[in-house]
């Protein structure tokens, strides 16, 4: 499949959708809880020291059976707080079944028969290792990329995947192998997205890439970024001097480029000002003298002409 978007068009793979989303789970205050809680323990305590003063046995009895009552209703209702930290989360399930998610912060209450699953929705970085790929024209490359990312869905990232982390540095690795294989270290015509030339571009696509790739899992995708590019070393060296050469070309496409605008200013503002009249061989030789002046890679030497302009 592709995005919508044509600037980050990009072929993603189809995932599944997911089959359970995240809601909130019904939860109170774990305060009232933790009180009668406590109180059931202490009303526990209180009978059973009153069962041991008593010698009637019926009384004795009825008073350790109410305590055991009282100590499993405070125990069962004990079990049921949770505490729950800044940027964690529990999955609440009750028999197997998904019955929501806490987020609220601090200590909260829940049906005490249910399993509580921790979950950490912070900021976290997934740093690949550095891959060895063949770039679009078939050179072998390294790179390695950081992602920032967070469990946006707890429900998604529990059931739908067996390790939401593993499952990133996984998918993250598959996508940074395949935007790699798309583009060209250097682009060879200048309209062509390069990894070095387009960085910007290309890591955009790849967050488009992985964010399709671990939507399954509940998962965002904050930023990706290349942290690692270059030529396998292999090639390094002849890469190096087939960057420097083209650097060369540049710049002396740019000198003269300069060079002959300096040229041309040159002669029409000495025929705007009618200080010498050049016939087409004088103005040759001064083109050509201007040029090596201006193009040269060594400063030139002066020399005075004290003849007339044709000796």
């Amino acid at each position: 499949m592709s995005t919508t978007d044509p600037a980050v068009a990009v072929d993603v793979p189809e995932m599944p959708a997911p089959r359970v989303r995240e809601f909130t789970a019904h939860s109170i205050g774990g305060g009232l809880a933790l009180l009668l809680g406590l109180l059931g323990l202490g009303a526990t305590a209180a009978l059973l020291a009153t069962a041991s003063a008593v010698s009637a046995a019926g009384a004795k009895a009825g008073l350790i059976v109410a305590g055991i009552i009282v100590f499993l209703a405070a125990v069962i209702s004990l079990r049921g707080l949770n505490t729950v930290a800044p940027g964690e989360a529990r999955v609440v399930q009750l028999f197997g079944r998904y019955r929501g998610t806490i987020r609220q912060d601090g200590l909260r209450w829940v049906n005490p028969f249910t399993s509580r699953t921790r979950i950490s929705t912070r900021v976290r970085n997934h740093e690949t290792a550095v891959l060895k790929v063949n770039d679009a024209y078939g050179n072998p490359i390294e790179l390695a990329a950081v992602v920032v990312w967070k469990v946006q869905d707890t429900a998604q990232a529990t059931f739908e995947v067996d390790d939401f982390a593993e499952f990133v540095a996984t998918q993250t690795e598959t996508a940074v192998r395949h935007i790699a294989i798309e583009y060209p270290y250097d682009a060879h015509d200048e309209d062509g997205l390069s990894l070095r030339g387009n960085a910007e571009e290309i890591t955009e696509k790849l967050a488009v890439e992985l964010q399709v790739r671990v939507e399954a899992a509940g998962v965002e995708i904050i930023e990706s970024r290349f942290t690692h590019l270059a030529y396998a070393p292999e090639i390094a060296s002849a890469m190096l001097q087939r960057q420097q050469a083209g650097a060369v070309v540049a710049a002396r496409r740019q000198i003269v480029d300069g060079a002959v605008g300096m040229v041309e200013a040159a002669l029409a503002r000495i025929a705007e000002a009618d200080i010498v009249e050049l016939d087409e061989e004088r103005k040759a030789a001064m083109v050509s003298n201007l040029m090596v002046v201006l193009c040269g890679d060594r400063a030139p030497q002066p020399v005075l002409n004290t003849g007339s302009l044709y000796q």
